[in-house]
């Protein structure tokens, strides 16, 4: 130490010593407990809980800085240390004074220190802590304080070291804790209950609802531990909640922040129950990193209850503002299909012939424009009775679950087909005539019967032309559920009502509608040609969930390129379907329209070569989803091809990378080439992993270096490969449990070797399993992390 600091440090140390007489300090106050790891080896952790303003120093300091803080066990025969003690992370910053980078703790730091019981009697360790504190003014001298440490108490202590902050090989822990847990009560009478299961989410992370898509996120789920003599009333409840489109996944997503409850209603029989457990799944993400399925037990103490405001019916958060808005998208979306829908063959013609018969069949004008409106508030009316009977029937829970699965999409792919043919004039869908001829004559008894049945009559007899755009609306709000298909109808409704009380109104309005024409049918040939490009998006959905890559990527834009071009050679003429006009000559607006076509239609061309078309990405398959990852006769750069594919390894797409998926597999080929490894630790459900490899690995540096330098093991911590019967070995985060599946195993394999369990997580490792340098997670710089995979490449050459 140079004289300098010496001086500056005995004069910070005596600057206190003068002024100690007008007031004493003790920032840090210590407090001692114990962990048991196994039979023989026990955690003894000593917690600092420092105050605000002030800095307790690590255990490692430069020569010539602050006091370090030092630990020092009473020598006993009956235990032994096992490594030094560890600390947390801490703050490390470049300090002026001392000119050295200086590791320090504020708040609250934990030190851990392990040790193997030799003599089973043992039941107190006793030992010293020497610190240093400073504040921005002053330090205090060297304190010494005695510590004790009760091994007996551990017991009462959870077994789950290695989920603690401390890495027991010398790295702190990364092992998050995004998502809390707690179980509740509510009691409704003497034998029902509310099970209520409270997550505390922190800022910035998401947890996903209990029903997502097939190829979404890990959902919440609960497995409820049942006595004879409980029973479950009904599916777990949960809030509303937020929802938005993941642009990663390619779907709406439903998921929770901050706060949320799942609320389960029981019957209990047998007065003797006083518990009832059950064990959470549940996956967490924030906008770097997802943690993987993680299971947690909890437990419900029937004895202490609270009692219950409403019945689980009544617990939605009815100011739920992301929910308002998808009923309000729905509405808007309604109102527009209505309006098109107007500008259809069977719609647009009857316009001007029922307000007539209003306005000239009635006795004076106020009364024609009263039975005009009328008549729009029941086609309002039966639209909405329609929306809310498809609630009635179905559930508004069960129209959401329908959206997710295969079946749903595959019905209403062939339904759009169905709907767009029609359109295309192959033939007319109608319901049938008997149904329209007794209308005609209820409509026939007058009065507000008689208009009802008129309405109801529209309703019939358009039905060729409005059915598509009702059955639309009900597939999109089948993506919302509740009452998204009532909210639908209504904007849909009103959009046909309202022309009808306008143009009463102001019958001169008449005069200068468009007359009716070979226009009309074209519009109706358009939306043909929608209805069928949309129908394939049901058809790649079910595809993609089945995993038949039957409508892959390449076959995806191929169509739609047919398609459009299709229509863009009918909108220009070049076409003539069975119900068009002859065209002696197209208008402006034809040739407009046709011009957008045909450029949208050129647009895509270049995605049968790998171009991402960012402005269709909803809608076909994903890159890595197709014959060729890199587009049609694409060379697949980056490196050097491979052609003979070693056992256990594949080609991962869309990189052509070759990849294993066993640890062992993988490292022992790496051995074989001599290359060094790198882990992947990742998921199918992660959504950053997924950016990684679409932005980051895709860059020529990088790829060349995954394709030639290393071996990539890319180990899914959500694999559903279940372990065959009898061979599924016992967790070690949760003793006494057995591995659910193949991606639990590499979930704790991360989690008990790297002490982290979020993903994406890179680790570059040579043959002896030892770092080549320090591993990485989510990193989107291009520049840094091909810089960390030549440092790691480097390392392992030299």
């Amino acid at each position: 130490m140079n004289l300098k600091k010496v001086l500056l440090l005995c004069f910070l140390v005596f600057s206190f010593a003068s002024n100690l007489d007008a007031q004493v300090f003790d920032p840090v106050s210590w407090e001692t407990k114990t962990e048991q790891i196994s039979d023989t080896e026990y955690d003894l952790i000593a917690t600092a809980t420092i105050d605000a303003g002030w800095h307790l120093y690590s255990q490692l300091v430069p020569d010539g800085g602050p006091i370090p803080t030092t630990f020092a066990f009473t020598a006993n025969s009956g235990f032994e240390l096992s490594g030094k003690t560890l600390e947390d992370k801490g703050h490390t910053v470049d300090d002026p004074v001392f000119e050295m980078r200086i590791k320090f703790f504020e708040n609250k730091a934990e030190f851990r220190q392990r040790i193997k019981v030799l003599n089973s009697e043992l039941s107190l360790v006793k030992g010293e802590v020497e610190f240093m504190v400073c504040d921005d003014e002053k330090c205090l001298p060297p304190n010494y304080i005695d510590l004790e440490f009760n091994l007996k108490s551990a017991a009462d202590v959870k077994e789950a070291a290695i989920s603690t902050t401390i890495d027991f090989s010398g790295t702190p822990s990364k092992i998050l804790e995004p998502v809390k847990w707690m179980g509740s009560v509510e009691k409704l009478s003497a034998t029902e209950f509310i099970l209520v299961s409270t997550a505390t989410i922190d800022e910035g992370w998401k947890l996903y609802a209990q029903n997502i898509a097939e190829g979404g996120p890990i959902p919440t789920s609960f497995e409820y531990a049942l006595e004879e003599g409980v029973h479950l009333v009904g599916d777990t409840y949960e809030e509303k909640g937020l929802e938005s489109v993941d642009k990663v996944f390619n779907m709406k997503i439903k998921y929770f922040k901050n706060k949320t409850e799942f609320r389960q209603k029981i019957k209990v029989l047998d007065t003797a129950i006083t518990t009832v457990e059950s064990e959470v799944g549940f996956m967490s993400c924030d906008d770097t990193q997802c943690t993987a399925p993680t299971y947690v037990d909890l437990k419900y103490d029937l004895t202490k209850t609270t009692a219950a405001t409403s019945d689980i019916s009544g617990n939605s958060d009815s100011s739920d503002k992301n929910s308002n808005n998808g009923l309000w998208t729905i509405f808007l979306l309604g109102l527009g299909a209505g309006l098109i829908a107007l500008f259809t063959p069977c719609v647009f013609p009857l316009i001007p012939m029922t307000v007539s018969f209003f306005t000239k069949q009635s006795k004076t004008k106020s009364e024609g424009i009263k039975n005009a409106l009328i008549y729009g508030l029941f086609i309002i009316v039966i639209y909405v009775i329609l929306g809310t009977g498809v609630v009635a029937i179905f559930g508004a829970s069960a129209i959401n679950e329908f959206s997710t699965s295969v079946a749903f999409n595959l019905i209403f792919f062939a339904i759009l087909v169905i709907f767009a043919i029609s359109f295309l004039g192959a033939f007319e869908i109608m319901l049938p005539n008997s149904w329209a001829n007794k209308i005609d004559r209820k409509a026939d008894s007058g009065g507000y019967t008689g208009i009802f049945f008129m309405a109801l009559a529209l309703a019939i007899v358009s039905f060729s032309c409005t059915g598509p755009f009702v059955g639309n609306i009900i597939v999109l709000s089948a993506t919302t559920g509740g009452l998204a298909p009532v909210i639908g109808m209504l904007g849909f409704s009103l959009a046909l009502a309202l022309p009808f009380g306008l143009f009463a109104a102001f019958p001169g309005w008449l005069n200068s509608l468009p007359k009716s024409g070979g226009w009309l049918n074209t519009v109706k040939v358009v939306l043909g040609f929608l209805e069928l490009a949309f129908a394939f998006k049901f058809l790649s959905q079910a595809d993609l969930v089945l995993q038949l890559h039957f409508l892959e990527r390449e076959v995806f834009i191929a169509i739609w390129i047919a398609i459009f071009g299709a229509l863009s050679l009918y909108l220009f003429g070049k076409i003539q379907l069975p119900h068009d006009s002859p065209l002696k000559h197209i208008s402006v607006g034809r040739l407009l329209l046709g011009l957008l076509t045909l450029s949208f239609t050129v647009y895509m061309i270049p995605g049968l070569w790998g171009a991402p078309l960012k402005i269709i990405s909803a809608f076909p398959p994903p890159l890595d989803y197709s014959e060729s990852p890199y587009g049609v006769g694409n060379s697949r750069g980056g490196g050097t091809s491979i052609t003979d594919i070693p056992e256990g390894a594949h080609l991962l797409a869309p990189h052509d990378i070759l990849a294993f998926n066993d640890y062992e597999t993988g490292l022992a080929y790496a051995k074989k080439v001599g290359k060094p490894v790198m882990l992947d630790f990742t998921g199918w459900a992660c959504v950053n992993c997924r950016k990684m490899e679409q932005n980051v690995w895709v860059d020529s540096k990088v790829l060349s270096k995954l394709k030639n330098d290393i071996v990539l093991i890319s180990l899914y911590v959500d694999e559903k490969i279940n372990f065959p019967e009898g061979e599924a070995p016992d967790s070690q985060l949760r003793p006494g449990k057995k591995l659910r599946n193949v991606g639990q195993k590499w979930s704790e394999f991360q989690t008990v070797k790297y002490k982290t369990n979020t993903q994406p997580y890179y680790v570059l490792m040579d043959h002896n399993e030892e770092n080549l340098i320090e591993p990485v997670a989510y990193t989107p710089d291009i520049e840094e992390y091909e810089a960390w995979l030549k440092e790691g490449i480097g390392n392992f050459k030299n």
